[in-house]
């Protein structure tokens, strides 16, 4: 009998079988976890064009950011895409995002790009600058303390919420409010993530501008949201 066949057998009669034909691998190539600092860690992969970034944030391998605001303690995992967006503090993107996926001009006779970026094909010496102009105008806008799912799109001008959370694989064409938790395509809000006046209390206390000592200082008093509120509100 084949030494396939033994080992289901032993598999299927529960013994504890040793296998002598899988390689141990104890390390290949780690992600070593990063210190972060008031200087954003950025890979060396990313690429970044008219951006600003603040204090402790964190752009990972393959992410493309153009003409956004990202700020302190945000950070963008791999392969993601950000587009004019005005990020907040705190704000926590999965990877293989799209914020602000553009819409091609479907009004139009072709949606193709050919219609807008005519240089590419030389058929103008420069991009239709309305066209982009416009695009730039429809902003998305993620507040503060925000998760926003793995493999989520956000589509352009939508505005997400202090406190929200996308779900992974999720379209969001509609504004989500402050702490609720929307998912699908296209997203729908499920269910809030506490009751209104609770997540009117954490939002007034504004906890994302406090200094990073303060911070620090009061971090297990976020692991409770019952004594958080009692201190700081």
């Amino acid at each position: 009998m084949r030494k396939t066949a033994l080992s289901y057998m032993a598999i299927a009669s529960g013994q504890k079988l040793e296998r002598t034909d899988m390689k141990y691998i104890k390390e290949l190539n780690p992600k070593f976890s990063r210190i972060l600092s008031e200087e954003p860690t950025i890979a060396k992969t990313a690429s970044i064009l008219n951006s600003n970034l603040g204090k402790y944030t964190e752009i990972m391998d393959y992410v493309e950011i153009i003409d956004s605001n990202i700020d302190d303690f945000s950070y963008i995992c791999d392969y993601s895409m950000v587009l004019y967006a005005e990020i907040g503090k705190f704000v926590s993107i999965a990877a293989m995002t799209r914020i602000n996926a553009p819409n091609h001009p479907y009004e139009r006779a072709s949606q193709h790009h050919f219609t807008y970026r005519p240089e590419k094909y030389g058929f103008s010496d420069q991009p239709e600058q309305s066209f982009f102009k416009w695009r730039k105008l429809q902003k998305v806008v993620i507040g503060n303390d925000v998760w926003i799912g793995h493999g989520s799109v956000i589509l352009p001008g939508v505005k997400i919420g202090n406190g929200a959370i996308v779900g992974s694989l999720s379209v969001v064409t509609t504004d989500i409010p402050p702490y609720s938790i929307a998912v699908g395509n296209p997203a729908r809000v499920i269910r809030n993530r506490f009751p209104k006046d609770i997540a009117n209390a954490i939002e007034k206390t504004q906890w994302w501008n406090w200094p990073l000592e303060l911070i620090k200082e009061r971090l297990e008093d976020f692991k409770d949201v019952r004594r958080f509120l009692d201190k700081y509100l």
